[in-house]
């Protein structure tokens, strides 16, 4: 199983593997051993779309007898494309991806890894229907966390999205916006804490979005209140949310509980007001800036970060100059930096003065530049101080990596296991993060 893109491409990953190993299979080491190859794609962009082919080709070079199944939004977009490709069995859309070990393999297997019946070549499952129920949770395996040493699962309870952004495909391969309902959103985090895991990240494509389907007595905020009320997660991580679904009662109850990490992603894609407007966003920048310096007042010490992208059609050099100045005034802490490409069927790509590639690097080296800049700053804010952090996995004779509550790597010194909450002091600033050493064992 290789997985592209998004949280929620990883959380879907997790329930298709569960698929398989109801039908009798066991993970493969690495491609070159398994008997079937999942890929699990994006196609948010033209190079995500390279990305997924280049696996395919790599795939069956290293293993020719394998069955690789294409499924995930590049599969929902472009299916015949994909058919095409040497070596690919099956094409299987988001639209079948909630069954998709039962249509590449109709009999369960009663041996790990026995080799499979030949798949029709290539055989194709995509419609434009997605329904609620074929929303995938991803619910925990029945094993324990020392076997898999995962520590921050994320759980996807919303998919789809009803913006239409005129750059975005994922509307048209994802369906409308749905929910997981309450109820089983609460079961999920249960197994999930029943399983040992301290932390969980939920997910979605429009996680703000969640629950407006079942109607206007479900509420995000209604959401997080029940996950902190009626289960025992030590820590609930929010995943990204639209800039104007961070209300002032969700700002206010991330800032106030203990159990949620302070971390902050709102997508802004552009500082510039015109760019907005011909992106379709439903907000201004001074929304924007409303909505973020709320954020950083409630909450001094959390990571906020933002998707930006550069070159979309029409971005002139004074328009990003603005968007770059714009970006500069507010007080980020990462940014994911992303350049626009026309993704076919929207209407972004048939927009009249498309900026060159040149031009589209420079900006996002520049913007890139600027992220690394900012991110040094805030990470050494925090040299001196103690963060709380939980451990990633086991550690070396020397150092263990963990992640802070406010979204920061860090190298610890000594080993540590995998999935302890602690309280460390920082040291020092890396590269890419802290080092710190252990001050006091913590819990939550």
């Amino acid at each position: 199983m290789q997985n592209f893109g998004c949280r929620a491409t990883q959380s879907d990953g997790a329930e298709l593997e569960r698929q398989f190993a109801s039908r009798g299979l066991t993970a493969a080491e690495n491609a070159a051993q398994a008997d079937v190859v999942v890929l699990n794609t994006c196609t948010v962009t033209a190079a995500a779309d390279k990305d997924a082919r280049a696996a395919v080709r790599r795939v069956h070079r290293e293993n020719p007898a394998a069955k690789i199944v294409v499924t995930g939004c590049y599969a929902q977009r472009a299916p015949e494309e994909i058919a095409g490709l040497q070596g690919v069995s099956a094409v299987v859309g988001n639209s079948h991806k909630h069954r998709l070990a039962e249509l590449v393999m109709p009999t369960p297997i009663a041996q790990h890894f026995v080799p499979l019946t030949a798949l029709s070549a290539p055989d194709i499952f995509v419609s434009d229907i997605f329904a609620h129920t074929e929303l995938l949770a991803a619910p925990v395996f029945e094993s324990d966390l020392s076997h898999s040493e995962r520590t921050r699962p994320n759980l996807k309870i919303q998919d789809g999205c009803d913006n239409r952004c005129s750059f975005c495909v994922i509307p048209y391969v994802r369906g409308e916006s749905r929910s997981l309902p309450l109820a089983r959103v609460l079961a999920e985090v249960n197994a999930l804490v029943a399983h040992g895991y301290r932390e969980v990240v939920l997910s979605g494509i429009n996680l703000g979005r969640w629950g407006r389907d079942f109607g206007k007595a479900y509420r995000f905020e209604n959401l997080i209140r029940t996950i902190l009320a009626e289960t025992a997660l030590e820590k609930l991580r929010l995943s990204s949310i639209e800039p104007m679904d961070w209300t002032d009662e969700l700002i206010e109850l991330v800032a106030g509980s203990p159990r949620i990490a302070k971390h902050v992603h709102a997508p802004l894609q552009s500082g510039a007001d015109r760019v907005l407007r011909a992106m379709h966003r439903k907000y201004r920048p001074w929304h924007y800036t409303e909505r973020i310096r709320k954020a950083r007042a409630a909450m001094p010490s959390a990571a906020i970060g933002a998707d930006v992208m550069v070159g979309f059609p029409g971005e002139t050099d004074e328009l990003f100059d603005e968007s770059r100045a714009f970006i500069q005034s507010l007080p980020f802490t990462y940014l994911h930096v992303f350049t626009y490409s026309p993704r076919p069927g929207t209407p972004a790509a048939d927009m009249p003065q498309q900026v060159p590639e040149n031009a589209k690097r420079e900006r996002n080296r520049i913007l890139r530049e600027l992220a690394a800049e900012k991110g040094r700053s805030f990470r050494a804010s925090f040299v001196g101080r103690e963060v709380e952090a939980i451990t990633l996995a086991r550690g070396a004779n020397d150092w263990t990596e963990a992640l802070t509550d406010n979204y920061l790597k860090l190298r610890l010194a000594g080993a540590h296991a995998a999935n302890q909450w602690l309280r460390a002091r920082v040291e020092a600033v890396t590269g890419d993060g802290l080092r710190g050493a252990q001050r006091i064992p913590h819990m939550l």
